[in-house]
């Protein structure tokens, strides 16, 4: 138990500082499960400690998300931007639940995610190639409450990709946010608005129907898990925010490309499987 309890805390340092920066916590999760040679809980796992990463998003935009509850009734803007999450959120929930046993069947492997990695990565370095030097004050650039529905759908199309392990849901809706006209850090918050319902809405289902199947230990397992996620994810979504108001993704783009050629040399060579 005591060495469960060890994997757990070094998996949860992994999905709380990756959940939210385009790098995928998922394909960062397959790879150190098969390194830690913890694979316990099955992809419930993965799935569960991301509610720990969804509680710090809550906690980080409390005082903005209660205001919006007070005024949701009476504030045409707040209903609408509410409406843009919905409509960005349906592709990759709709999706989830038609493909979810393929995936995890099929998707689930370090050499699926080493490809996913350098595959976003390329994505990120051509998209930030496109916007040459756009800022976080350009003109040109939309603010949320501006996106259209049809904007929305566009970014909620990207982000479901991310039902490909590796490619990482953040990293799908900011490219999809960039490309429709946000800015940076426009793009972020929108990708953090939208892991609200889809982070809490896919932890709720996957521990509903795994219930069944977890002991106690396996409970305690995933609550430390869940709550050290989310510690860190705090940390990693604050960081975030303050480095795309000065920075381009482009670091990101390198970053996901050595990692994935790392991991597919990895799981080549037999270290990892």
């Amino acid at each position: 138990m005591g060495e469960d309890l060890l994997r757990v805390a070094a998996l949860a340092l992994v999905e709380g500082l990756t959940e939210f920066l385009p790098i995928s916590s998922t394909g960062h999760l397959i790879v150190g499960k098969a390194l830690l040679r913890f694979d316990a809980l099955g992809t419930v796992f993965e799935i569960v400690i991301q509610f720990g990463a969804a509680c710090a998003l809550l906690l980080y935009y409390r005082k903005s998300l209660l205001a919006q509850v007070a005024q949701f009734p009476s504030n045409a803007e707040v209903r609408r931007f509410w409406l843009l999450i919905l409509v960005a959120c349906l592709p990759a929930a709709a999706l989830g639940l038609l493909l979810e046993a393929q995936i995890e069947a099929n998707l689930f492997s370090p050499q699926v995610a080493a490809l996913a990695l350098i595959a976003g990565g390329i994505v990120l370095l051509l998209v930030e190639r496109y916007l040459r030097g756009r800022t976080l004050h350009d003109a040109r650039a939309l603010q949320i409450n501006e996106l259209t529905l049809r904007q929305a759908l566009i970014v909620g199309a990207a982000q479901a990709f991310a039902l490909i392990p590796g490619v990482s849901r953040s990293g799908s809706s900011i490219v999809g946010g960039l490309l429709t006209g946000l800015n940076r850090r426009a793009a972020t918050e929108f990708s953090f608005y939208l892991a609200l319902p889809l982070l809490g809405g896919t932890t709720v289902y996957k521990l509903v129907k795994s219930l069944p199947e977890l002991s106690g230990d396996a409970l305690l397992l995933l609550a430390v898990g869940t709550a050290l996620a989310g510690f860190f994810a705090w940390m990693a979504i604050d960081w975030l925010l303050g480095y795309v108001s000065r920075h381009s993704f482009a670091l990101f783009g390198v970053y996901r490309i050595v990692a994935g050629g790392l991991i597919w040399l990895a799981a080549a060579g037999g270290v990892i499987a």
